[in-house]
Order: C-alpha cells, then sequence, then structure tokens
C-alpha cells in the first residue's frame, strides 16, 4: 500500500514542532559548540517556517522535504551532544 502523503506531512510537521521544543541547546555560553547548537536550531527552525509556507501554497511534497531535512539537524545536533534530549522517539540518542 503506498504512503499516504497528506498522513506524511502532518505526522512529519508534528514531529519537528515537538522536537524543536524539546532540543535544549547545551553547550556552555561563549563556547563554539553554543554557536553550533544555536545554528543547528536556527537551520530547524527555518525549515519548518519553510515547511508551514508549503503547506499554505499546497505544496506537500515540499512541506514533508522542509520538516524532513529541519528534524535531521535537530538529530544530528543530538547525535553531536549539542542538545540535551532524553526522548529516544524524536531523536537518535
Amino acid at each position: 500500500m503506498a504512503a499516504d502523503l497528506n498522513e506524511k506531512v502532518e505526522r512529519y510537521e508534528r514531529l519537528l514542532r515537538e522536537a524543536l521544543a524539546k532540543a535544549d541547546i547545551g553547550p556552555i555560553k561563549g563556547s563554539h559548540m553554543l554557536a553550533v547548537a544555536e545554528d543547528y536550531k536556527n537551520m530547524a527552525r527555518s525549515y519548518y517556517e519553510d515547511g508551514m509556507h508549503f503547506i499554505k501554497s499546497e505544496d506537500p511534497v515540499n512541506a514533508l522535504i522542509c520538516f524532513s531535512y529541519g528534524h535531521a539537524w535537530l538529530d544530528a545536533g543530538a547525535r553531536l551532544g549539542v542538545f540535551d534530549v532524553d526522548d529516544d522517539v524524536l531523536f537518535t540518542i
């Protein structure tokens, strides 16, 4: 059975929104890794906003791509250790 695009867009939007809320920046102030964490979170937030734009523009394929890329930035940051996360459903930890 083929995947339902609209269901997938809704699911990935929710996952990214929840991950953004839980991705607490961990490194100490002034450190290089703090800048990395902030960059990763800003990229994820930007992809989320772009995805919402594509939903409003009735372009679910690009919305799904944005939500997926945004989540990848947060997941990479969690693996790198720049986010304090403990949710092994939202993040690969």
